[in-house]
């Protein structure tokens, strides 16, 4: 079909779409709110604001907008930017060619996705010199139009005369075959033809996977995936990710395909599907034409060597994007579960980081964090001397009044609990209790620049003790110190995205670090890195500021700081925090913009901001609505109420332990039936481990978390739970323990469902101190995350 070119240029701002009116629109009813909600939220974020900030402090003018839709309005908004951005080049592309049509123009700006985007450009992106290219500059293009138009012509007689030895075209079979090649490539790239294609292959296709030849015994791990297939829309993340390290590491082939009765077909179902799309009047019988044959041939090309290989990687490369989606949101998750753990608080906290022949490292910490001394003992092989580590633990104790020893739960976590279990039974008035303390990504910490700044004369090993003692005085505290990757609550974090993976967790770390507060007056420079509005720079600039002139007394102070301007401060101030300062208020999540209203308040009720603060009933009688104006409507008012109810109140869960059943501290010691206590150290699609206390994290199947059906076993349980669980299979050969949380159950497990168990190969980050136990700390779940049948309900 001709084309009529456009003179004048298109510019894509022509219609709605790529106007900001048109990017509100969209984004509004994919995340099912207003407009308005959304131009103002685009406005702020566009102005710099962070999404805790927005979320705390600007509810009036988002209509309330909660941190959760701000990040996915955050993550549209980009694409739909990067859609927009796109969509100019592309129709900028096209009018430089003069091939830009009223009609195409009108497609490439209804387009809504990036993949119809690149389906409706393919005819005229710039491309390497191919085939039909050849066969067009030897003047085969009116050949393959001329046996499209005419049903009852004979190609092989309309190829003679279309000859052209100068081209190498010999012959009629030459002829054909660039005939063919030139309307093989056109229909590769009619982009009706590919969506249809694309949805049916996504509906109906499956992944087929073979073991490499030669490869049996190398990829023992990927056994499961040597003869394998499923339905591309139910595969699930894990098993999608597991497949796709396979062929990385060279032990899986990997193919697209229908059932195989379908493959089996002629024609091929996508063959037939071409030509049907097409309307082209095809037919692989004998007794068909030869037009009939010849067209049904291009079909079958077309399928075979031009769309096949190409939706091949499409489509696995689209399951690797959702499974990559689903594994960061699903790390995301626990991170979040994780750094906002319940905190002990400021106690004195002995920290224990277990090992046999290079000794447990001992230290304490102050209730602030403040190391207050350290020690190593040497309890087991091969010195043996558990009573004078006794009496070393013992005068650490009662010297600096310890109130908590946390103990990290890597290799001789189980014996050195033990041996503050004596220690509590030998002397129990010094009051101890003890905490057994994920220690994952402790050592990625010691040896960081971060550790060696605050403690450059500590050696490397027990700078380990002290994050793990830190950790349970204040998990987000010293969590954030740590690169999320490392601290082990992921599948396959090292497989997926890097860059999605980062901003992931980054946003997580900043909505948890803000949703607390920080106290500026204690907090490290790598935690006032993440509150909102602030960076490295301006974090360590504080931490400078404070060291050099001492406390900050006032949060007006924070603009002395070395490139604290007034934006810095409006983005920050409401979540630090001044115990103890001058203002009450600075102590509280009311932001300073809003102190006038807090005046006002104060100025009815007659009374002092400290007869207020903490008082349940000092507001007594008096309506928030009272004291809303221009700038702060009822939902900032509401907060400032609460808040003087309840001032700088912690959203993380109360502090309780967890007690290991004595007596069973290796696989060895379990038994079928058997009722445990335990924490949840990880929490996968397909389930939750969790932690008994026998250096091996037992899995819990999403069939066994609760006596109805789970969709998502975050609905169940969650990171660092405390669950009881009941023992229903131990593997002591392959270091699997299967778990339920049907206490009631009594029904004996299922056989196991292999391709529920991603394989590969665990990377520890802590070498011979992490456990295999259910934790991802490296290259993904790999054996130890083996995924153990479902439980006969």
């Amino acid at each position: 079909m001709a084309m009529t070119s456009i003179t004048a240029p298109l510019a894509p701002d022509t219609s709605v779409q790529g106007k900001p009116e048109h990017i509100i629109a969209l984004l509004a009813e994919e995340l099912g709110v207003k407009p308005v909600q959304v131009a103002a939220a685009i406005e702020l974020l566009d102005g710099g604001a962070t999404v805790p900030f927005i979320a705390r402090y600007r509810k009036e003018a988002t209509g309330g907008l909660d941190d959760t839709v701000l990040r996915n309005l955050e993550v549209r908004l980009i694409y739909v930017r990067e859609l927009e951005e796109r969509r100019a080049a592309i129709l900028e592309s096209i009018e430089q060619q003069g091939k830009l049509t009223e009609t195409l123009a009108k497609e490439i700006r209804a387009a809504d996705t990036k993949q119809r985007l690149e389906d409706l450009y393919a005819p005229y992106k710039p491309k390497r010199r191919t085939r039909a290219q050849i066969a067009r500059e030897a003047g085969l293009e009116p050949l393959a139009d001329a046996i499209l138009a005419d049903a009852d012509c004979d190609p092989t007689a309309l190829a003679n005369t279309y000859l052209n030895p100068e081209a190498s075209i010999n012959d009629a079979k030459a002829a054909l075959d660039g005939a063919r090649d030139i309307l093989a490539e056109r229909y590769a790239e009619d982009a009706d033809l590919l969506a249809d294609l694309r949805e049916h292959l996504w509906n109906t296709g499956r992944l087929y996977s073979k073991v490499v030849e030669g490869k049996e015994d190398e990829g023992a791990n990927f056994r499961d995936w040597f003869d394998f297939n499923e339905t591309l829309r139910t595969l699930p993340s894990h098993r999608i990710l597991a497949l796709l390290r396979g062929r990385q590491q060279g032990v899986l082939d990997l193919r697209l395909g229908l059932e195989a009765e379908l493959e089996a077909q002629i024609p091929h179902p996508c063959v037939a599907r071409i030509a049907q799309r097409l309307g082209l009047d095809v037919s692989f019988s004998l007794d068909a034409s030869a037009r009939q044959r010849w067209l049904a041939e291009v079909c079958r090309w077309t399928w075979r060597v031009k769309l096949l290989t190409a939706f091949e990687t499409e489509l696995i490369g689209r399951l690797r994007e959702n499974a990559e989606a689903e594994a960061i949101r699903v790390f995301a998750a626990n991170l979040k579960d994780l750094l906002l753990a319940a905190p002990a608080g400021p106690k004195t906290v002995m920290g224990l980081d277990p090992g046999i022949r290079t000794g447990v490292k001992v230290a304490v910490i102050d209730p602030t964090g403040k190391l207050l001394d350290t020690a190593t003992i040497y309890p087991f092989e091969p010195r043996r001397d558990r009573e004078g580590s006794i009496r070393a633990l013992a005068a650490l104790a009662t010297k600096h009044k310890v109130e908590l020893v946390a103990i990290g739960n890597g290799t001789a976590s189980r014996e050195t609990e033990k041996l503050v279990a004596d220690l509590q039974q030998a002397i129990p008035q010094l009051g101890l209790t003890k905490v057994v303390v994920s220690e994952a990504g402790a050592s990625v910490y010691s040896a960081s620049e971060l550790a060696a700044q605050e403690f450059p004369d500590l050696d490397v090993s027990l700078r380990g003790a002290v994050s793990i003692a830190r950790r349970l005085q204040d998990p987000l505290a010293e969590l954030v110190k740590i690169e999320p990757k490392a601290i082990g609550v992921g599948q396959y974090q090292h497989d997926v995205n890097q860059r999605e993976l980062a901003r992931s967790l980054d946003a997580v770390i900043e909505d948890c670090v803000n949703a607390v507060g920080v106290d500026v007056n204690t907090a490290s420079a790598a935690l006032l890195s993440r509150v909102s509005g602030l960076n490295a720079s301006l974090a360590r600039n504080i931490v400078a500021w404070r060291d050099e002139n001492g406390a900050f007394a006032n949060r007006k102070m924070l603009m002395k700081v070395s490139r604290f301007g007034e934006k810095s401060f409006e983005q920050a101030a409401g979540f630090l925090r001044i115990a103890n300062g001058d203002n009450p208020l600075d102590a509280s999540a009311v932001h300073p913009e809003a102190y006038p209203v807090v005046e006002r308040i104060l100025k009815r009720i007659d009374a002092d901001v400290r007869q207020v603060m903490g008082k349940q009933d000092a507001l007594k009688g008096v309506s928030p609505s009272e004291f809303t104006d221009e700038r702060f409507g009822l939902p900032t008012v509401r907060d400032i109420f609460a808040e003087l109810e309840k001032p700088g109140r912690d959203p993380r869960p109360e502090f309780r332990t967890v007690q290991f059943k004595e007596g069973v501290n290796t696989l060895n010691d379990l038994h079928e039936g058997m009722i445990l206590e335990g924490v949840v150290t990880n929490v996968a699609n397909f389930g939750a481990f969790v932690d008994i206390g026998v250096h091996q994290d037992g899995l819990v199947h999403i069939s066994a978390l609760a006596d109805r059906f789970v969709k998502d076993p975050r609905d169940v349980v969650r990171v660092g739970q405390t669950v009881k669980v009941k023992v229903v299979e131990v593997d002591i050969a392959r270091k699997r323990v299967g778990l339920t949380m049907r206490l009631d159950d009594n029904a004996p497990p299922a056989a196991r469902r292999s391709n529920d168990r991603p394989e590969g190969r665990p990377d520890r980050s802590r070498g011979d101190k992490q456990r295999q136990g259910g934790r991802d700390s490296g290259q993904g779940m790999g054996a130890m995350a083996a995924a153990f049948a479902k439980l006969k309900r």
